[in-house]
């Protein structure tokens, strides 16, 4: 009887590095994973990252957190998960590596899990595969194969993310942050194409970098599910609970701060996942700011939660090995803890997400996107088709925006809207504001 194909881990932790020739030395104090970590905390993408929406956009409270405070924090909280499970598993871990490897991969992988976001968050995706959708745009995609236009028109943050760090931010086109395998793959919750995009429209990677993504899962010995499609990294669940668990969590406080939300209403939340928890914080009077009663709580409640999502990892190792667990780890933990998390995913969704000035500011979005989509891609498909030359003077003035950024005329149409996308992604929510007032788009209002 043929036993069941299982990932290996001393595949799974390789140490070799995107578009390297050989193997990095060693430094000492200085680990392989720790390079990854400072490549990405370092890069232009991830600063930019302070400007961009986690929950709430073009907010002015400072304490509302910023896409960049997120990844900082899901960092925290992946590094905690990583060492547990590498405390619990380090008799299986090759020689090479140690428990605490394995917190730094996640955290790595964890900080760059965001790092191909848009301007205005998931508005901001909507935005943009909407515009490619609409009729009247549909000119622009006539050179397109389907496989790169489903790519724009489905276009993901996450696929931009893996192409950020494997071909644009550093070195560009030769490897971009150059990064090990095993990080890479860690921030990858959807290790395939848009051909095989799942129910909610999510993949991780664009055809222009299928032969990496290709590559990658090889040389790791991810298992194969289909043509361009792997399945995920053992390390990548943790990641991905990371996310879930900042999200879940510490947005409600932003929603406290903002007046969305009352204190008993999220108070409610952190008593369902650590129903032990006691609030035990003193302040200089006689009453304690909820703010700061929340803090206290959360971490309590999150601490319980880090420790039911490792113990989910340990109880479900053999199935996540063969490459076959469904869902996340959350939907493996304890009742009480699925609730909880569930409940706080639900509250924002009536409440935080429905908010009357978010709605506002995402509603500009889409005109802010629309704005900027239009003049640089209208620009490079003019810039395709005339190869370079006669171009109308709003076009090269557009493309001079660009400067370094700008495609070249002899590429192929596709791989000019990607570049141009690139460009268009990487502005942050007041950037993208105003270049879109300046050529002709509409001031958004802040908080």
């Amino acid at each position: 009887m043929n036993l069941p194909q299982r990932m290996q881990w001393d595949r799974l932790l390789s140490t070799e590095r995107h578009a390297h020739s050989a193997l990095e030395p060693h430094e000492l104090g200085r680990s392989h994973f720790h390079k990854d970590y400072d490549r990405i905390v370092f890069s232009n993408a991830f600063r930019r990252l302070s400007g961009k929406t986690q929950v709430h956009p073009l907010s002015l409270n400072d304490h509302v957190h910023t896409r960049l405070i997120h990844s900082v924090e899901v960092g925290s909280v992946g590094r905690s998960l990583g060492l547990k499970v590498g405390e619990r598993i380090h008799e299986d871990l090759p020689d090479w590596i140690q428990p605490d490897d394995l917190g730094v991969i996640v955290q790595a992988a964890c900080l760059a899990h965001d790092i191909g976001n848009p301007p205005f968050g998931h508005a901001g995706e909507y935005a943009i595969q909407d515009w490619f959708k609409q009729p009247q745009n549909a000119a622009l995609l006539d050179n397109l194969t389907d496989s790169e236009r489903l790519d724009v028109q489905s276009w993901e943050g996450n696929a931009q993310g893996f192409r950020i760090v494997t071909q644009v931010e550093y070195h560009l086109f030769r490897g971009g942050l150059r990064l090990t395998y095993p990080t890479i793959a860690s921030m990858l919750k959807y290790p395939w194409t848009a051909q095989h995009k799942n129910s909610k429209g999510k993949f991780a990677c664009f055809q222009h970098e299928a032969s990496t993504l290709n590559h990658i899962a090889g040389r790791l010995g991810l298992l194969q599910r289909g043509a361009q499609a792997w399945c995920r990294h053992p390390l990548s669940y943790l990641m991905e609970a990371a996310d879930d668990i900042c999200y879940a969590i510490i947005d409600l406080e932003d929603a406290v701060d903002l007046r969305i939300l009352s204190f008993s209403e999220v108070q409610a939340i952190m008593l369902g996942l650590n129903p032990q928890a006691e609030l035990n914080i003193t302040g200089s009077g006689t009453e304690v700011a909820p703010l700061r009663q929340l803090a206290a709580l959360r971490g309590k409640a999150m601490q319980a939660v880090i420790d039911a999502v490792a113990d989910a990892f340990m109880q479900q190792l053999d199935v996540i090995m063969r490459g076959e667990l469904d869902g996340d780890l959350l939907a493996y933990c304890p009742q009480h803890i699925q609730e909880g998390i569930r409940n706080a995913k639900q509250l924002a969704r009536q409440k935080v997400f429905k908010d009357r000035h978010k709605t506002e500011v995402e509603i500009g979005a889409y005109t802010t996107l629309s704005t900027l989509l239009h003049a640089f891609l209208s620009a490079g498909h003019e810039l395709h088709d005339k190869q370079g030359h006669d171009l109308s003077y709003r076009t090269q003035r557009v493309l001079d925006l660009m400067r370094e950024d700008a495609p070249n005329a002899d590429w192929p149409l596709y791989q000019v809207y990607l570049r141009i996308l690139d460009f268009v992604t990487q502005q942050t929510d007041q950037y993208a504001n105003y270049l879109a007032k300046q050529i002709g788009g509409v001031p958004l209002m802040s908080r």
